[in-house]
């Protein structure tokens, strides 16, 4: 039973501490819709898509209204549109005008974004995937609310370094592309090793194979509500402060819990996972930085912070465990740069480099996110962040992932507004040295011995 005391306690974790569900997201198996004849393959897209997804937005402002819950995000996402396009596709342009369907349905039932713009390329590339990769400069310069993923590694295939080499050059072409808006493009473009079939945040989030036709997912975020728990055990010890975690991790899934079961019965559709993750907003409080700062260290970036996260992520992950018996999804911390105000004030601050975010991501919930870097620079540094990202999930058995903005026309000391949830970002250095010489040369990285469990 729920208490009084309860109720209380979650109305003012709402709000004064920034609990919110973050994303309902209905996930759609496209896999009935192929055909190879593009128009057919786009009416039957937007077909399946706008039956499915109609009540999405009505049902989850009906839920947040009754329950008093911020929902803040109604998404969709989708088989990748490689695997669904590969019939009809017979150019880039091709698979642009797919894009262009996906944006015009998503807007016709108002949903936030629709994410599975995507290929799953660990070990080797079709033809359509590759169609796909290169089409995705103009299909995110054409579109508003359409995000791409591309998975290039795994733990299990090892990394496919031409995959990691071509998406350097698409990351440079997309900033390009979008560079009247600070390539803003880039913001919904994510490369990953080991991603999920049933993530349900963007920019990352596709409906995988393995999933049934269609699925509710739902992503809570709650670092306010962590960092308000632990101001009050500062200067406990370890064993204090891992369980005020657990504890309030528990209290946030349950919130989550209770959405997606309603969500899923009022759409009549089934319940997949919970995804918690500390998810930070621009807004003051709403900050993953803070909670670490809470923790002990004087700003992200610290001696000391590669372990506070660590300690983070896996007592949040423990307290979700036992709330649901499905989570899923990531069900973490991020830390993005751009989307978290404590964040970027270490960045300002002169604690927080590119290679101490890159150490932080062996243990975070996803990896390299939302940085801003200079526009100039090379696509074959980029090629090398992204391999060296994919290298820490392939031998660490975790998803990784990298979402870098080579932000077109600025530099190193000035600050790059990309608005709303995405918030701003100072533009971070990069190492300057060199690995032409290594992306450039083709193949494989061969999966870890580990890897070998059958």
């Amino acid at each position: 039973m729920i208490n009084v005391n309860e109720v209380i306690e979650t109305n003012e974790m709402i709000e004064k501490e920034n609990l919110d569900v973050r994303t309902i997201t209905l996930g759609i198996s496209l896999l009935d819709c192929i055909t190879s004849d593009l128009d057919k393959l786009c009416d039957n897209i937007y077909n399946k898509i706008y039956e499915t997804a109609k009540d999405l937005v009505k049902t989850g402002d009906q839920i947040s209204r009754e329950y008093g819950i911020p929902i803040v995000n109604k998404r969709i996402s989708i088989t990748p549109i490689a695997l669904v396009g590969g019939a009809a596709c017979k150019n880039p342009g091709d698979f642009v005008r797919i894009a262009g369907t996906l944006d015009k349905v998503a807007k016709e039932v108002g949903v936030n974004f629709i994410g599975g713009y995507s290929a799953l390329v660990s070990k080797g590339m079709t033809e359509a995937d590759r169609l796909l990769i290169e089409s995705i400069p103009e299909a995110l310069a054409s579109t508003d609310v359409v995000c791409s993923s591309i998975n290039v590694g795994s733990t299990k295939t090892g990394i496919n370094m031409d995959a990691v080499r071509l998406m350097g050059t698409i990351v440079k072409k997309t900033a390009e592309a979008t560079k009247e808006k600070d390539s803003l493009g880039c913001a919904k473009l994510v490369i990953f090793c080991n991603a999920p079939d049933d993530n349900p945040f963007m920019a990352g989030a596709f409906h995988g194979v393995t999933e049934a036709d269609k699925i509710i997912n739902v992503g809570v975020s709650g670092p306010g509500v962590v960092k308000t728990a632990l101001e009050k055990v500062r200067g406990e010890n370890f064993e204090v402060l891992c369980e005020t975690i657990k504890k309030t991790a528990f209290k946030v899934t349950r919130v989550g819990q209770l959405v997606a079961q309603e969500a899923s019965k009022r759409l009549g559709v089934p319940f997949g996972i919970i995804d918690l993750s500390l998810a930070p907003t621009p807004a003051i409080g709403d900050s993953v930085a803070d909670i670490l700062h809470e923790i002990g260290v004087e700003h992200a970036g610290a001696p000391g912070t590669t372990a506070a996260l660590a300690l983070l992520n896996d007592q949040v992950k423990k307290g979700g465990v036992m709330a649901s018996s499905y989570v899923g999804g990531l069900s973490g911390a991020f830390i993005p740069v751009s989307e978290d105000q404590g964040m970027i004030n270490a960045v300002e601050a002169g604690a927080l480099t590119l290679e101490k975010l890159e150490a932080m991501t062996c243990v975070c919930s996803v990896g390299l996110d939302m940085i801003a870097v200079p526009g100039d620079t090379k696509d074959t540094t980029i090629a090398g962040i992204i391999a060296d990202e994919m290298a820490i999930g392939m031998i660490n058995q975790k998803t990784t992932a990298v979402r870098l903005i080579p932000v077109i026309g600025k530099g190193v000391g000035e600050t790059v507004e990309f608005g709303g949830l995405l918030g701003y970002a100072p533009i971070m250095p990069v190492n300057r040295f060199s690995c032409d010489n290594f992306v450039n040369r083709g193949g494989r990285i061969p999966a870890p011995v580990h890897s070998f469990k059958n």
